[in-house]
């Protein structure tokens, strides 16, 4: 997959920003497959940063890996707010980081229903001490413009976690 020169740069300065700040990052990530800490690691020196990621594609990997709860899964489906918030929740919870980012949505070209249609897209960012974000998307394109979209926006969920509480 090519990526865009202009994220590799938002990735730099994604982890200058959390180094400086002396924070630490987890992902936890279904329909991206581990694209946002692929990115980030593609950065020379990011392991004083990145702690770990979770590639948590499969429904019982979010359940074994986060602690995801079966019937959440059931009641909203992989795809859906309550479990984006129970994967970043879930990633804080089980890795050695001070903010989490997860993704799960449906990048296609298969995998759509009635009710949710390829490009939808859930986020969630992690921080100890202030509420849970999660963010809505319905991102257009291939699957690759999906999935970096994707990245983009779980980038731009991790920027605001730099700002003062």
């Amino acid at each position: 997959m090519d990526v865009p020169e202009s994220l590799i740069g938002d990735a730099e300065a994604l982890l200058t920003a959390y180094r400086q700040a002396g924070l630490r990052v987890a992902t936890a990530e279904s329909c991206t497959g581990g694209l946002v800490a692929a990115i980030l690691t593609e950065i020379a020196g990011s392991s004083d940063v990145v702690e770990r990621g979770f590639v948590t594609y499969s429904n019982e990997a979010k359940t074994d890996l986060l602690g995801v709860p079966v019937d959440l899964l059931k009641a909203h489906g992989a795809v859906s707010a309550e479990v984006a918030r129970a994967m970043a929740d879930g990633a804080l919870r089980n890795a050695r980081a001070d903010v989490s980012v997860a993704v799960t949505g449906i990048a296609g070209p298969g995998g759509a229903t009635p009710e949710k249609s390829v490009g939808l897209v859930f986020l969630g960012c992690a921080r100890g001490g202030v509420p849970t974000m999660v963010e809505r998307h319905h991102f257009t394109g291939d699957r690759q413009a999906v999935r970096l979209a994707s990245v983009e926006a779980a980038f731009a969920l991790l920027r605001c976690q730099l700002r003062p509480n």
